[in-house]
């Protein structure tokens, strides 16, 4: 069977949303400044860096940036001992896995709710899409100490004073100590997530360079799909944003000369580097809605690709983002018509740019839309500037808060959109003033999110608004779930047909047979020297198999 020609993907429901971003400290915050249109782009704070050491307006200059301008985390209050961690290993533990934990929390409390402190966290996992770390660079310098002692001496310092200047230089440097190799791993963003909240399903980090995020959300979807996991923390983290990845940036060249970040406009002419902190809990949407969660939106179908051979390893190609955004309305089962929102990668690249709007017309506009119906276009990188690994947890945050708010957000920035992108014969206009989102007669608001990486990776998801309530234009869609004929499949294993006996007797028939598979599956063990498998599509019928299989 054809990629195009599988079924729509089950639909995976958000229940739950966090984010440390520029200017703000949780999700709300974060919304408040889109809405409000709000350029957090700054200068380089001097708790970050100093300008004057790196910045020369010459891009040929040696070892310096061009550009002094981006966005960066704010300073928040973290309590270690809150998540029980000592507060002596906290200068041993990179800002990205304190800020990660931060905004997980954040996340698992707003999707469990009321139940925070007493639900079943067995089949909760996190995936999240994370890039290099700073703290072990730091600590690496130390390692530099035998160069500079052999340079000092050559210079014709003393032993004692080309030790002094050594130990003057490090002084500021972290110090090695136990907890230095796990704070400083990339996979430990994810690791110290689950360690510290208790969450016993998967946990790993994704790295796709700018698709990191979504890759993340992918994945995790996979693991709901597969009915590895009962809920996943999925998002991106990115605290980098240090000389190192300004200087490698501007000799690529890919910053912005004039130190703006003005996606789709005439004035556009780069990028700006952000940081940021962007989480959603995902869900089985049949879970949810049996599960009474709040739900903010619905993820209908992600598509994926890769560019394959082109002219250089970070040159975007428009054949691999089409085949991406086709694959994921494929996924959904529903065409681009009735999407109303694209949150694009919109990096502010002239070449990006283009490359982008005319993979996404050559898609869109060849799917007749209703009336003089038009789809709105924007880029949250307006506002933060490129946010690296979690750009498109920005992306998708702001996306399903505006589904679930019913919101059109505003692109800043756009004076005059760029003549080349030939907007006004496309499917898409600039949306550059909030609005509110008038929900069509015919279908419910939909809207996607994309996000592409250097190595030629693609990624587009396609969201729908949360599942209609009773009296609304619309009735609920029934979530498909992957089965076969309507039955559900459970699993026993014990070291005896004794404890087989038990564990069918301890079965709670009153659960959906759907929740009972799934959660009899993740925990069969096969090496069990006693197994059983026993069919069923209702409760009822479960009962009478139970019955059956303990008087055998």
């Amino acid at each position: 069977m054809s990629r195009t020609d599988s079924p729509p993907q089950p639909p995976i429901a958000i229940v739950g949303v966090g984010a440390i971003m520029p200017g703000s400290t949780d999700a709300a915050g974060f919304w408040n400044s889109i809405v409000r249109g709000e350029d957090l782009i700054t200068e380089v704070p001097r708790s970050h860096w100093l300008v004057e050491d790196y910045y020369d307006p010459d891009p040929a200059a040696i070892d310096k940036t061009y550009v002094r301008r981006g966005s960066f985390l704010p300073t928040i209050d973290f309590d270690p001992a809150e998540f029980g961690i000592p507060p002596s290993t906290v200068p041993a533990t990179d800002t990205a896995q304190l800020f990660a934990l931060q905004v997980a929390d954040q996340t698992l409390r707003d999707a469990l709710g009321d139940e925070y402190d007493t639900a079943d966290r067995g089949g909760i996992g996190c995936i999240l899409g994370s890039g290099n770390l700073e703290l072990l660079s730091e600590i690496d310098l130390r390692l530099g100490r035998p160069m500079w002692f052999k340079a000092l001496r050559e210079l014709g310092y003393s032993d004692t004073d080309a030790r002094r200047t050594c130990d003057y230089v490090l002084k500021d440097y972290p110090q090695w100590q136990e907890a230095t190799l796990p704070g400083g791993l990339g996979n430990i963003v994810a690791g110290r997530i689950a360690n510290r909240l208790n969450l016993h399903a998967v946990n790993y980090t994704v790295d796709a360079a700018c698709a990191s995020s979504l890759a993340a959300v992918s994945a995790g979807v996979n693991e709901l799909v597969l009915g590895r996991a009962d809920m996943i923390i999925s998002g991106g983290v990115d605290a980098l944003n240090n000389p190192c990845t300004f200087v490698s940036f501007c000799k690529t060249p890919a910053l912005s000369p004039t130190e703006d970040c003005r996606p789709f406009s005439a004035q556009a002419d780069g990028t700006l580097l952000g940081e940021g902190v962007a989480m959603v809990a995902l869900k089985r949407l049949d879970d949810a809605r049996r599960d009474g969660n709040k739900i903010y939106a619905v993820i209908r179908g992600i598509g994926s690709s890769s560019d394959g051979r082109g002219a250089a390893i970070y040159a975007p190609a428009p054949g691999g983002q089409v085949r991406a955004v086709r694959a994921a309305y494929a996924d959904a089962g529903y065409g681009p018509a009735t999407v109303e929102l694209v949150e694009a990668h919109g990096t502010g690249t002239v070449v990006g740019d283009r490359t982008e709007v005319t993979a996404l017309t050559e898609v869109f506009g060849a799917d007749e839309r209703a009336g003089d119906r038009r789809c709105a276009l924007g880029s949250v990188k307006s506002q933060i500037g490129h946010a690296k690994s979690a750009a498109g947890a920005a992306g998708l945050v702001k996306t399903v808060l505006a589904l679930h708010h019913h919101t059109l957000p505003p692109t800043i920035k756009v004076t005059e959109p760029n003549a080349d992108l030939a907007l006004d014969s496309s499917p898409f206009y600039l949306n550059t003033v909030c609005r509110p989102w008038v929900r069509p007669a015919d279908h419910p608001r939909r809207a996607s999110v994309s996000s592409f990486g250097f190595g030629g990776i693609n990624f587009h998801i396609a969201l729908e608004e949360a599942p209609a309530h009773a009296g609304d234009g619309f009735a609920a869609p029934a979530p498909r779930l992957p089965r076969a004929a309507g039955s559900e499949l459970i699993l026993v294993g014990a070291e005896s047909p004794e404890e087989i006996v038990a564990a069918l007797r301890a079965i709670d028939t009153a659960r959906p047979p759907v929740g009972i598979a799934r959660t009899s599956r993740r925990e069969f063990d096969p090496r069990r020297p006693v197994r059983l498998a026993l069919v069923a599509g209702f409760a009822e019928q479960l009962g009478t198999r139970i019955d059956q299989a303990a008087n055998l």
